[in-house]
């Protein structure tokens, strides 16, 4: 039986992270705001809401969680979070995926990404003005790292950076950088040194700023109707020397603490949403004693997927704990695996959910912006799904990553 968790504050103003020291008095704070300040009907206003009307429901959720430090609580103290740990982290997530809260889609990148790639190769005057920008003023930011022609392959990037005097001229092309088209700034990787002994060697990462002469941003229609992702176009486009992260050349290297963002605390708030859905559709079943109950076949599907979801979550929570004792020692293919499980479990559970649904479930319906994967539109979810098993590295070329690194097997 789960506990019931009594709030600390009972006079409707919340403050979790004064109860930091108490991980169940910290949890029953962040419950209790989740209960106050969700709309019960959020997901009935982004259904087939504009995208103006879904950016600025995501601005107000973004300001919602900073009033009581939630927005930023894993960022160090000197840059404006509380330095909270893996633990404290978990339980916000838990309990966000417990409300069935809006996920803040339109700051992952300015949350965990920038950051994860400021605070260990960012200089003081970068991290004073651009984390304060996040933090103050809700700034948006995007990731320019594929290509038409650099994908799960990255380092065969072609964007070139000359640098002229004060600053570097850009010239080139990005593509599925997601959220682009709302996008303050830019996390770009372009290649500075084009005759670099290795291809990883010649490339330098640069902050973009997404309003400069020259930079051009169209969105890409989806499978599911929606235009997350965007193709950018650099023309010419000057970037000032100071917005260089890090040495000239050494981008490939900081790069990889940008995408360790994807693959940790990310992917396990998407995991317990996860986690919730199947519970919510074992015990609608049940209590409507569903026929697929009583097929061999899908009950097999089902328990297949139940047993699948609670092996991902017992795996992520093993890193996490990892990363709490030694960050330094975590099992480099741990990451990358949680990431192919995830992904093609989701894939399947959706498709299962398509055919419970059977015809009803493939009429086209209103999209829920900002409902994630699991909103109730099984279709969409479905068609989305695929989008797990290629952003953050194709699962075809992580499991040759797994093969080779993790396993030892040939080339």
């Amino acid at each position: 039986m789960t506990a019931v968790l009594a709030p600390v504050s009972t006079d409707g103003s919340f403050d979790p992270l004064a109860h930091k020291d108490d991980l169940d008095a910290f949890r029953a704070e962040v419950r209790a705001w989740l209960e106050d300040v969700v709309p019960a009907d959020w997901h009935d206003r982004m259904r087939g809401a504009s995208e103006a009307d879904y950016v600025a429901f995501q601005r107000w959720w973004f300001a919602e969680m900073g009033k009581v430090g939630l927005a930023t609580p894993h960022w160090p103290r000197d840059w404006g979070g509380a330095d909270i740990g893996i633990r404290h982290q978990i339980i916000i997530f838990e309990e966000i995926a417990r409300a069935q809260a809006p996920n803040p889609d339109l700051f992952v990148i300015s949350l965990y990404h920038l950051p994860a790639t400021l605070f260990g190769h960012g200089s003081q005057a970068q991290r004073d003005r651009y984390l304060t920008g996040v933090k103050e003023r809700g700034e948006v930011w995007c990731q320019g790292f594929s290509e038409p022609g650099a994908g799960s392959d990255l380092a065969s990037l072609r964007t070139r950076a000359e640098r002229k005097g004060d600053v570097y001229v850009i010239n080139g092309q990005k593509v599925w950088s997601s959220y682009g088209a709302f996008a303050d700034y830019c996390l770009l990787l372009a290649r500075t040194n084009p005759d670099a002994p290795k291809k990883q060697q010649g490339i330098s990462y640069f902050i973009l700023d997404m309003k400069a002469t020259g930079v051009t941003v169209r969105p890409i229609r989806q499978a599911t109707g929606q235009a997350e992702f965007c193709e950018v176009f650099l023309d010419n486009v000057e970037i000032p020397v100071a917005d260089l992260i890090g040495e000239e050349n050494a981008g490939w290297t900081i790069a990889q603490s940008t995408l360790s963002a994807e693959r940790g605390l990310i992917i396990f708030e998407l995991s317990e949403r996860m986690a919730r859905t199947l519970d919510a559709d074992l015990a609608e079943a049940k209590r409507t004693d569903a026929a697929w109950l009583k097929d061999d076949q899908l009950r097999r599907e089902f328990t297949k997927a139940y047993s699948d979801m609670i092996a991902l979550r017992l795996m992520i929570r093993a890193m996490m704990e990892e990363v709490e004792a030694d960050p330094h020692t975590v099992s480099p293919t741990m990451p990358t695996y949680i990431k192919v499980h995830f992904s093609e479990l989701l894939r399947r559970y959706t498709d299962f959910r398509v055919r419970l649904a059977g015809l009803d479930g493939q009429i086209k319906a209103p999209i829920v912006f900002g409902g994630g994967h699991q909103t109730g539109n099984v279709m969409h979810d479905f068609v989305l799904s695929y989008a797990w098993t290629i952003s953050g590295g194709a699962n075809e070329i992580l499991k040759t990553v797994i093969a080779e690194r993790a396993l030892g097997l040939p080339r």
